[in-house]
């Protein structure tokens, strides 16, 4: 089962996908998938209204795909959480997780162009794991009660500035991280408990159909049951909630490819949860 958002943006309507393929309407049960839906068992009900069979059949050729959750309240992100991908920037791995935030109106849909900002000069890709939290976690007493908290996993492509973030920074990361169009987030939720193993996830990325990043998550130093453990003893993580985990090695930053430019086009993919494709446009 994935969860979808389709149609125009601020008038995506909810859908669900079948084991067998097949996408309906998913208005019956709810107006929306955001934090309030996945916090009063959406995911749930949506089984339910799936196996009652009263659902209508939704054709989404030439709809557009929205991000696969509306309005997350806070976008967290994980730096440099992959071993090798910490080597190619000359940093030591981290001992404790990197907390960054992106502003969550970057958040757009997985076919959604990107502009390059004004004055940008090192625009970046960074195919990742996302984590949509689906119920409060607030100081939770180890790793192991992580899993009650989260809704499902989708791919996230945290596109970066480098020259913001790292030159123009002020010590922080955000800024090369917050400009417009910076997070396209789907195109599916996929529920947390039919994912398998969530630490041997295949995560790959390409710019103008040459490969880039290919990695798996087993390569996290710190792993999703810690993340979100780990950050509910400094915040409360709310329902909608989305953590970016963090990239693997093969970004732009690395010094063995350019970095992106209007015309250009990423795609970015983690087996079973579907690919993105972007349009790099002028800002």
């Amino acid at each position: 089962m994935q969860l979808m958002r389709l149609g125009p943006a601020r008038a995506e309507r909810p859908a669900v996908r079948d084991d067998e393929g097949t996408t309906f309407d998913l208005s019956p049960v709810t107006h929306e998938i955001d934090g309030a839906f996945l916090d009063d068992d959406g995911i749930a009900r949506t089984r339910d209204a799936l196996a009652g069979g009263g659902l209508a059949v939704l054709d989404p050729d030439g709809l557009r795909v929205g991000a696969p959750v509306a309005k997350p309240g806070a976008v967290l992100c994980i730096g440099q959480n992959y071993a090798a991908h910490a080597a190619e920037t000359g940093d030591p791995a981290p001992s404790l997780p990197v907390l960054f935030f992106k502003h969550p109106n970057t958040v757009v849909g997985a076919f959604d162009d990107v502009r390059v900002p004004r004055g940008a000069e090192k625009t970046d890709w960074e195919v990742e794991l996302a984590v949509v939290i689906g119920r409060p976690a607030r100081y939770l007493d180890s790793p192991d009660a992580a899993q009650a908290c989260i809704a499902g996993y989708t791919v996230s492509n945290d596109v970066s500035e480098r020259t913001f973030q790292v030159e123009q920074s002020g010590g922080q990361w955000s800024k090369g991280k917050c400009c417009e169009t910076f997070n396209p987030l789907g195109p599916v939720l996929v529920p947390a408990d039919e994912v398998a193993d969530v630490q041997r996830l295949r995560l790959r990325s390409w710019v103008n159909d040459e490969p880039r990043q290919d990695s798996t998550t087993a390569d996290m130093i710190f792993g999703v049951d810690y993340l979100v453990w780990h950050l509910s003893q400094y915040l409360v993580l709310e329902p909608g909630d989305v953590i970016n985990t963090g990239t693997p090695q093969g970004v732009a930053l690395s010094g063995r490819f350019p970095f992106l430019r209007a015309g250009d086009v990423m795609e970015t993919e983690i087996e079973g949860f579907g690919r993105q494709r972007q349009h790099l446009v002028p800002g």
